[in-house]
């Protein structure tokens, strides 16, 4: 396939991908009208995505139902049979029961202990989901309050059909996003917490894999890519999605982590339906428990959270930031307040030497909090200092479903291009989308196909450079990765007596606390030369103090990309106000009028 040829399928892909999703997740979402009354709008989905889940599984079996009773049959004495029924149901997962979702219902005095056998016939992985669920205590409560049969009788209609044949892997995952969301809306939870929109997506996988298209397609594509903050896995997903477009025979394994219950389930489920390993797939909490410890990866593509303390997590990162390079967080650790970076440097473990790329989320502050010798700083440092900063792209306000800040796609590369080596690419895509005609929570603008095409060229072509299509816009600019560094100088001056004498001290001047000062000398600038040029001449009696310097490093994104506009002039203004006012008069003149008739 043709690089063009490639580029159109994923067009195409996107274009049509989510057609007529809405539609069937309100379907599914609709059959919660029966559970009023029994439970409250923001419980639902404790019984609604379950069922879903459940009920996929049952669509996707059902064409192999036979081959399997007839194989367990023959293995069900043996010692392992697991490798001889996934064969036989063509999944890596499987079901023995006699009941299904249709003679379920021939039943219904019996539903619950049916319902149950059913369940149990499930593969172990299968029933991990479901305990990951919770979903034994609302199978009684529905049953004991005759509500059961008439929710597994909803979920078997025609139009909640969810055979692979009319839902794709990827239209289901878009079901799963839009019913959690649901979901997180009626209970005025964050929904976003749970999952990223499709067109920031699209956009990281784009920045991670576009650089190394033509080797992918000529050399065929066999890659690992793992999330540590998984969510749902779309992310994972669109991964796999991506790579496969470039080479149909591509050997593509996900691997995830996630630390919420209900989402692991659903991530795992996605894993079991589109035929991967579903162990790859590990619940826990990333940053205390890391389930992939020794593990590397091709790629690394993450929206962690950001803003949210790691306090529960701190024991157990305090411990392994001990271990130094051995561990993952020896280089240096954030505030409590927010873990962010520590997921940054997860993420590096994580990435192969020769290969390993990552694209993961961060909003503003690890691009400058901390001092020099902080936490942050140091981890900034330990990035830059090995030449794994490739990119950052800052996006628009509004793009997300839980935040309308500002965010940014950090890119690292453990293994940049000769052209990039020492180079960090700054771009400005905060005029880069466009607004949604309704917004999604604080969703109010997306990354469409045309500008997610123009970061990707701004990206590659890796030029200082002003790029413009429509009312579309972008910025690149290219730094030395030592341009991000300073030092950190403590200036002295002395303390004088009532006579403004200095003090002295075996001879040497002694220091006035309070007349302390600091400076960052940029690395690329000699300090003694700075120190002459920019403090000798305002404090002659001043030096210094060497042994407190320290190395910091910081990305004022913002400040690199201002652009003074100049403020309007003052008759402008005030012929603006003038026309205010004349506007003003002129509406007010017309309500005396108004009234004026009908006093009449």
């Amino acid at each position: 396939m043709s690089e063009v040829e490639v580029f159109e399928t994923g067009v195409e892909l996107r274009a049509n991908v989510g057609i007529n999703i809405s539609e069937k997740s309100s379907v599914i979402w609709n059959i919660a009208d029966m559970l009023r009354g029994l439970y409250k709008p923001h419980e639902y989905g404790n019984v609604i995505i379950p069922m879903t889940v459940i009920k996929r599984f049952n669509d996707c079996l059902q064409p192999t139902r036979e081959a399997v009773w007839n194989t367990y049959e023959q293995v069900k004495h043996f010692e392992v049979k697991d490798g001889f029924l996934k064969k036989a149901s063509g999944y890596q997962f499987y079901n023995v029961s006699k009941f299904d979702f249709n003679n379920l219902l021939a039943d219904p005095n019996n539903i619950e202990d049916n319902f149950r056998s059913y369940l149990a016939g499930f593969s172990d992985n299968v029933l991990d989901i479901l305990e990951n669920f919770k979903f034994d205590v609302e199978i009684k409560n529905l049953a004991d309050n005759g509500k059961l049969f008439y929710i597994i009788q909803e979920f078997n209609t025609q139009k909640a059909d969810m055979s692979p044949e009319k839902i794709t892997s990827v239209d289901m995952g878009y079901i799963f996003e839009d019913l959690i969301k649901r979901f997180s809306e009626s209970y005025n939870e964050e929904a976003g917490a749970h999952f990223t929109s499709r067109d920031i997506i699209y956009t990281m996988v784009d920045l991670l894999v576009e650089s190394e298209k033509v080797s992918l397609i000529n050399d065929g594509v066999v890659k690992t890519v793992y999330d540590m903050a998984m969510g749902t896995s779309q992310m994972l997903g669109c991964m796999d999605e991506r790579l496969t477009q470039f080479d149909s025979q591509a050997e593509v394994t996900t691997f995830g982590q996630e630390i919420n219950p209900q989402t692991f389930a659903i991530a795992k489920a996605d894993a079991l339906i589109r035929g991967e390993d579903a162990d790859n797939m590990r619940k826990g909490d990333t940053l205390a428990d890391d389930k992939f410890s020794g593990y590397t990866f091709d790629f690394v593509i993450s929206n962690p959270p950001f803003g949210i303390d790691w306090k529960s997590s701190k024991p157990a990162v305090e411990k392994e930031a001990k271990q130094g390079d051995k561990g993952r967080f020896g280089m240096g650790l954030p505030p409590v307040s927010d873990g962010q970076m520590l997921f940054t440097l997860n993420g590096l473990k994580k990435l192969k030497d020769t290969t390993g790329r990552m694209c993961i989320v961060h909003n503003g502050s690890p691009l400058f909090t901390g001092d020099a010798g902080s936490g942050p700083s140091e981890i900034r440092r330990y990035i830059l200092e090995n030449d794994w900063l490739d990119a950052i792209v800052q996006l628009g306000t509004d793009m997300f479903y839980n935040t309308g800040i500002t965010t940014y796609l950090w890119i690292l590369d453990k293994d940049k291009p000769s052209y990039r080596a020492g180079k960090v690419q700054l771009i400005d895509a905060s005029n880069c989308y466009e607004k949604r005609r309704k917004s999604i929570g604080s969703k109010r603008n997306d990354i469409t196909d045309k500008a997610r095409e123009l970061i990707i060229k701004t990206y590659l072509e890796f030029e200082n450079k002003e790029y413009e299509d429509g009312n579309l816009k972008t910025e690149s600019k290219i730094f030395d990765t030592v341009d991000f560094g300073y030092n950190k100088i403590v200036i002295e001056s002395p303390e004088r007596d009532e006579d403004g004498n200095i003090v002295l001290k075996k001879g040497k001047p002694v220091a006035d606390s309070s007349l302390r000062d600091t400076e960052n000398v940029p690395l690329t600038e000699d300090i003694d030369s700075y120190f002459e040029r920019e403090v000798k001449p305002f404090n002659p009696d001043a030096w210094i103090d060497k042994s407190k310097t320290k190395v910091g490093y910081e990305i004022p994104f913002t400040r690199y990309f201002y652009k003074y506009v100049a403020p309007e002039k003052s008759e402008v203004i005030a012929e603006r106000i003038l026309e205010v006012e004349k506007e003003l008069m002129a509406s007010l003149r017309a309500l005396f009028e108004k009234d004026g008739e009908k006093s009449e």
